[in-house]
């Protein structure tokens, strides 16, 4: 193995590193944005649950490289363009998120809720102050596990071309180096790691009354 390869490409490194991260957090937020109405909806209206979540659950099963070559007909952009790995991560990510938020509404307890409207609480005021924070605790496990996969589902997009850590798995196979293909395993590892600190700490700091509660 010629170890002198990771310090002679850094900047090949760093780009493609810096463009999983973009890959990885872009759809991770879209998908997130448009969970949070769609579980509400699942949650809100019990009759459009099985329908709401088994619905977006099943994108899930859909093989990450045919989505990858099948939005480009869908959409009309081009193979290349990373446009269709934000649109597919964003698809992998509503799957697995609308149940968790769903849920997590339904796990808040009613006397609070009932508690809220008796003090003069709207719906929407009820759901932005009171059941979407008391949530937060099960929206961010569930997100955890969604920004762990997404890091490993961009690997793949590389198979078509698109650049990002998952390239030094291509070259290492097409040049029959392992340094490249290693190099690639830990920083995906690392930025996995990385990530998920970062969440657990944003937990913390959304829901201060559960470090009370733990002192």
């Amino acid at each position: 193995m010629r170890l002198d390869w990771i310090a002679n490409n850094l900047d090949q490194i760093l780009e493609l590193t810096l463009a999983h991260l973009w890959l990885t957090l872009l759809p991770t937020a879209i998908g997130l944005l448009l969970s949070v109405p769609l579980g509400y909806l699942a949650f809100n209206h019990r009759r459009s649950y099985p329908y709401i979540v088994g619905g977006t659950s099943l994108f899930y099963t859909i093989p990450s490289l045919a989505l990858f070559i099948l939005l480009p007909k869908l959409m009309g952009t081009k193979i290349l363009d990373p446009l269709n790995v934000v649109v597919a991560l964003v698809i992998y990510t509503v799957a697995l998120l609308v149940r968790v938020v769903a849920d997590g509404l339904d796990a808040v307890s009613p006397d609070v809720v009932k508690a809220a409207q008796g003090v003069g609480y709207t719906r929407s005021q009820t759901f932005f102050k009171i059941q979407l924070p008391i949530s937060v605790p099960a929206i961010l496990s569930g997100l955890r596990v969604v920004v762990v996969s997404n890091i490993s589902i961009v690997t793949m997009a590389a198979v078509i071309g698109i650049a990002q850590l998952g390239s030094l798995f291509t070259l290492g196979f097409s040049r029959r180096l392992f340094v490249p293909i290693i190099a690639g395993l830990v920083i995906c590892l690392l930025l996995a790691l990385l990530l998920d600190r970062l969440l657990v700490l944003v937990g913390r700091i959304m829901t201060p009354w559960s470090r009370r509660g733990a002192l």
